[in-house]
């Protein structure tokens, strides 16, 4: 294992012809994506699409990578992308009740993001299923995986503006989503939108 290894000398290597160096990048990034692509399909059977979807993509496209912006992010942004890629092809919307039948429900995947210190619960995603996708990515990344603005903003290629539009718009149609008793669910210290770009 390279655990001290950077991601920039891991792709260094693999593009000289080390393939085991990107293994070690699908091994160290392959759960966060697949929780970031779960939260934006709401299902285990797309999410694990979207993931190889992701890294089948990262693997074609490094060559491309020129590390203007971390890896972390480069990868949520392919990732994001196979999402988006894998909704539009099924044109449908994502399942907001899986087993509501009284049947077997699905063993939650681990957490490691910042999602397992907040421990989002069913309703809070089910709820977030029905939440427009854009705006979804940028709760996901912003709210659930604790991305800085900046970072989102690189990971989507959209302005920061943009992000913190959708993102204050993404947490009312959450909050609305979760019903009258839910509140604002502001992030600590945040009291809502207070710049231009929110107000659109």
């Amino acid at each position: 294992m390279h655990e001290d290894e950077r991601d920039e000398d891991l792709i260094r290597r693999y593009l000289d012809g080390d393939v085991q160096a990107f293994g070690t990048l699908v091994e160290r990034h392959e759960r966060r994506v697949y929780n970031l692509a779960l939260r934006m399909t709401g299902r285990e059977e797309d999410a694990k699409d979207a993931t190889q979807d992701a890294f089948l993509s990262a693997l074609r496209k490094l060559k491309g990578f020129r590390g203007e912006a971390a890896f972390t992010t480069w990868m949520h942004r392919v990732t994001v992308n196979a999402c988006y890629d894998l909704l539009r092809k099924a044109q449908r919307a994502p399942l907001l009740h899986e087993r509501d039948d009284g049947g077997p429900s699905r063993p939650e995947p681990p957490m490691p993001d910042h999602a397992e210190a907040v421990e989002l619960s069913i309703d809070v995603r089910r709820a977030l299923l029905s939440v427009r996708e854009d705006f979804r990515a940028v709760l996901i990344l912003c709210d659930v995986q604790d991305m800085a603005y900046e970072d989102a903003a690189a990971a989507l290629e959209i302005p920061l503006g943009t992000v913190k539009s959708r993102l204050h718009r993404g947490r009312v149609a959450l909050a609305r989503a979760l019903g009258p008793d839910s509140g604002a669910r502001e992030r600590p210290g945040e009291t809502g939108p207070s710049d231009g770009a929110m107000t659109r």
